[in-house]
C-alpha cells in the first residue's frame, strides 16, 4: 500500500470514529451538537489522530486496546482549540478548513459552547471507551490533560495572543509558543497511540520526543505557508501573521532559514523513530511530507 492510500485508510477510520463517538446532531441540544459536528466533520489533514493510530501499530503486544477512541479524543481537543482560536476575541478568523468558521456559520456563543463541549467530550470518550482498562484510561486522560492544559496548549495560546499584541514578542517567546501551542498535542498523539498498544515506557518517551520535533517542524512550516501561500490553498485566511505584526519564524529568521530549521526538526523526528521498534516507514515518510506540504 502506498503512502497516500495508507493515509486515507487511517483517515477513514478516524472519520468513522468521529461519527460514532459524537452525539447525533438530532439529539437535544440539536444546535449545539450540530455545531460540534460541523466543526469536527469539516475535514482537515487529521494529522494528530492519524499519529495516534500509526503509533499504535508499531508495537506487537498481547492485548492492544482499540486506538480509535483515543484518536477521536485528540481530534476533539484539537478542534475545540481551533474553534476558540477563530473567535473574535482571539484570532478573529472567518475561514477554517475551507469553509466558514463555527462562529460565522452559527454565532459566537454557539461556537464558544461547541468548543467547550468538544473539550469535555474528549475526556468522556476516554473514560467510557477504556473503562475496562482503568490503568490505561487514567494514563490517557493524564497525557491528554497535560498536553491541553495551562502549561502546554492553552499556555502557548496565551503567549501567542500576548506576542500578537506586542508583549513578550521575543525569540524565546516564539519557541515557547510553538513548543506548547502546537508540539504538545503532537507529542501526546504519538504517546497515546503507543500507550494503547502497551508499549514500554521508554518507547513512549522516545515517541514524545519525536512528536516534539515533528510539532516544531509542522508549526514552522505553517508560518512559512502563511507568508507564501494563498487563502484558497490553505483553507484559512493567508497572510494574517504579517498583517497582525505577529512574531513568527519567518519574521525572525527569514523564509529560507525558517525552511532550513523546519527540515532540521523533521530530520530529528525521523532519527527518533529509528530508535523505536516496528515498521516506522509510514511515520518517517509522513514527517517528510509535513515539511514539504503546500497547505
Amino acid at each position: 500500500m502506498d503512502q497516500a492510500a495508507e493515509m486515507q485508510l487511517l483517515v477513514s477510520r478516524v472519520e468513522a470514529g468521529i461519527d460514532r463517538l459524537l452525539p447525533p446532531a438530532s439529539e437535544p441540544s440539536s444546535r449545539l451538537h450540530g455545531a460540534m459536528r460541523y466543526s469536527m466533520q469539516a475535514g482537515g489533514k487529521r494529522i494528530r489522530p492519524v499519529l495516534v493510530l500509526a503509533a499504535s501499530r508499531l508495537f506487537e503486544t498481547g492485548a492492544p486496546a482499540d486506538p480509535v477512541p483515543a484518536a477521536v479524543a485528540v481530534e476533539c481537543v484539537h478542534t475545540y482549540s481551533l474553534v476558540h482560536d477563530d473567535l473574535p476575541c482571539m484570532d478573529d478568523d472567518d475561514l477554517r478548513r475551507g469553509r466558514p468558521t463555527a462562529h460565522r456559520r452559527f454565532d459566537e456563543a454557539t461556537a464558544l459552547l461547541a468548543g467547550d463541549a468538544l473539550l469535555t467530550r474528549a475526556f468522556a470518550i476516554l473514560a467510557e471507551s477504556y473503562q475496562g482498562r482503568p490503568e490505561l484510561a487514567s494514563s490517557l486522560v493524564a497525557e491528554l490533560a497535560q498536553a491541553a492544559g495551562s502549561r502546554r496548549l492553552i499556555g502557548g495560546q496565551m503567549e501567542d495572543l500576548l506576542a500578537e499584541r506586542g508583549a513578550g514578542a521575543t525569540r524565546e517567546a516564539l519557541a515557547y509558543i510553538h513548543l506548547n501551542k502546537t508540539a504538545a498535542m503532537i507529542e501526546a498523539s504519538l504517546a497515546m497511540g503507543a500507550m494503547c498498544a502497551g508499549a514500554p515506557a521508554d518507547c513512549v518517551d522516545t515517541l514524545r520526543g519525536c512528536g516534539r520535533e515533528l510539532g516544531l517542524a509542522f508549526q514552522i512550516v505553517d508560518d512559512v505557508l502563511d507568508a507564501t501561500s494563498d487563502t484558497a490553498t490553505l483553507g484559512k485566511t493567508a497572510g494574517k501573521d504579517a498583517r497582525a505584526g505577529k512574531v513568527t519564524y519567518v519574521s525572525v529568521h527569514g523564509l529560507e532559514e525558517a525552511r532550513r530549521i523546519a527540515r532540521g526538526h523533521s530530520d530529528a523526528a525521523i532519527a527518533a523513530l529509528r530508535r523505536v521498534p516496528g515498521d516506522t516507514g509510514f511515520l518517517s515518510r509522513l514527517a517528510g511530507d509535513l515539511v514539504a506540504r503546500s497547505h
